[in-house]
């Protein structure tokens, strides 16, 4: 008998003539820049200390951005899309700038118009010698800081917050009148005058 041979099939061979498998899609990942000191390039959506300025183009380390920086939203890979949403977004930003500085005018107007703003605060009877001659004054038991004189302000809907407080010391004594100057931001500055006064008094 003649033996007969089995060639194996072709894979090809299955197929239709003309028919290719189609290939399968490969997801594209974001690729990621590295800049000329070997980290990664992004451009910044917000402003970040030390980092730079929104919309700026920044080498950042490669942690920094791959767990921070992109996740949370505080930067973006330099794509075309990413810098055109950028720019939208930038857009958005800059008007509500302008609205904010806006307010902030009106603000520094309205304190400025506004008379000597009164805490009162707890104080005691205090003597002092100055060049041989003792005085008394009203010593506060605490000091009178940024904060106190934000709640008071608030307290008549000045919005302003304690880090606008630029006062230099805190307030010790009762019955003094203080300027004390602000900053409110964007270059916008303020004064008011702080008169302490003394809640009750008792001789220590």
């Amino acid at each position: 008998m003649a033996k007969t041979t089995t060639k194996k099939a072709d894979a090809k061979s299955d197929q239709p003539a003309g028919l290719h498998q189609p290939k399968k899609k490969v997801k594209k990942r974001q690729q990621v820049k590295k800049g000329a000191h070997g980290g990664t390039v992004v451009v910044l959506v917000n402003d970040l200390a030390h980092v730079g300025k929104q919309g700026e183009v920044v080498e950042v380390k490669p942690g920094y951005a791959r767990n921070y920086l992109i996740p949370y939203g505080k930067a973006v890979v330099p794509s075309e899309e990413n810098l055109r949403t950028l720019d939208q977004y930038k857009i958005k930003v800059q008007k509500a700038k302008e609205a904010k500085v806006a307010d902030l005018k009106v603000l520094a107007e309205q304190l400025t118009r506004l008379p000597a703003i009164t805490i009162e605060a707890n104080a005691h009877e205090s003597q002092v010698e100055r060049d041989g001659q003792i005085e008394t004054h009203l010593m506060l038991y605490g000091s009178i800081a940024p904060a106190d004189i934000s709640k008071a302000l608030k307290g008549k809907n000045l919005m302003v917050e304690p880090d606008m407080v630029k006062l230099e010391h805190p307030i010790r004594e009762a019955n003094t009148l203080t300027p004390v100057p602000l900053s409110l931001g964007y270059g916008i500055e303020a004064s008011i005058q702080v008169l302490v006064v003394a809640l009750q008094s008792g001789k220590k």
